[in-house]
């Protein structure tokens, strides 16, 4: 048996297309470096911050390349985060690209999550384009909407009942309910934040 290698080990499902690469990038060129490093080992990837995907939204979209897209609620912390705005989830949305929307837990709450969304359909993104963005669209990226993401026959029983509309910043969480068991309820417990 040879040595292990836990330095690269990690790499092995990576090359045998069982899972994505996930990148961090937030410039256009980084983003697409990673995608010709991707191309070139013939690796499937996953793009992970994608703050000026923008940029090169249609060249994305025509290599089928996911964007988990965000923090973007925040001050900007580095040179790379400069040009991060809400209108690029519109238009990695125009462009067809499967996108989702990140906090970067526990770097920024992931109680920010929905006002991500919020801000987003404020800047111009559908509405049913910003809730797939936090709902099935993570699912797919991550290969599990087999089981979440949706309300469908056989999935986890996961879901969260709002008073209104849940683009309605006024709007409040009534139930929660994970694995068929309700876990919030807000006649009965205090609201968590």
């Amino acid at each position: 048996m040879p040595d292990r290698d836990l330095t690269v080990e990690n790499f092995v499902p990576v090359l045998q297309k069982k899972i994505p690469l996930r990148v961090h990038a937030h410039r256009a060129d980084d983003i697409a470096t990673a995608v010709r490093i991707a191309e070139e080992f013939d690796v499937n990837i996953v793009i992970e911050h994608g703050t000026e995907a923008h940029k090169i939204a249609a060249w994305l979209a025509g290599k089928n390349i996911p964007v988990v897209a965000g923090p973007t609620i925040g001050t900007p912390t580095k040179v790379e985060t400069q040009a991060r705005s809400f209108k690029t989830l519109r238009e990695l949305d125009q462009a067809g690209i499967l996108f989702s929307i990140t906090t970067d837990h526990p770097f920024n709450a992931i109680q920010y999550l929905l006002l991500s969304a919020i801000l987003a359909v404020r800047e111009g993104l559908d509405a049913q384009s910003a809730l797939r963005a936090i709902t099935m669209n993570p699912a797919v990226i991550l290969g599990l909407d087999d089981r979440v993401g949706s309300l469908d026959p056989g999935k986890d029983a996961d879901v969260v009942i709002f008073s209104g509309d849940p683009f309605d910043a006024r709007s409040r969480v009534v139930k929660t309910i994970i694995n068929g068991e309700i876990v919030f309820d807000a006649d009965r417990d205090e609201t968590p934040f």
